[in-house]
């Protein structure tokens, strides 16, 4: 599961080819352990709502290590940003639809109660299985004849 997780990695800026539900989800579960433990360590290291809106007497609470912890997760944030529009993209060519639905969907997701229906619109064909053998985008990859994964 590890090098399901790290392969987005490897395939950076790849918008080509296909990739598993497996991928994406491996993918999806690294990203919120690492945000989940950077938060964790932030929140647990003096963070608080409070001593922002309090004013500079309570703001003394903010240290440095918390900023330093929120600076690394928008570092994060940035580093994972391509990889992730990536694995979509490839998870859409897995279920033979292009990625510019992808964009589609971001759009629908700024607009107020279509957003939410657009969102589990996406979650769901996220879930759905790739389309079985060759499609326009690939070789299935799952066969393991007909592609090399983790090449």
């Amino acid at each position: 599961m590890l090098d399901y997780m790290l392969l987005p990695f490897r395939r950076y800026a790849e918008f080509s080819g296909r990739s598993r539900r497996m991928e994406f989800w491996s993918f999806s579960l690294l990203n919120l352990i690492v945000v989940m433990v950077l938060m964790g360590a932030a929140f647990g290291s003096g963070f608080s709502y409070r001593a922002l809106v309090m004013g500079n007497e309570a703001a003394s609470g903010i240290g440095a290590v918390t900023m330093i912890l929120f600076g690394l997760l928008g570092l994060y944030g940035l580093a994972v940003l391509v990889p992730t529009i990536a694995v979509t993209v490839r998870r859409f060519h897995d279920r033979d639809m292009s990625g510019w639905w992808y964009l589609g969907f971001i759009v629908l997701g700024l607009i107020p109660l279509v957003g939410w229906i657009a969102s589990i619109a996406q979650l769901v064909i996220m879930f759905l299985p790739g389309t079985p053998g060759h499609n326009r985008f690939g070789a299935d990859p799952k066969d393991p004849s007909g592609a090399d994964v983790f090449a």
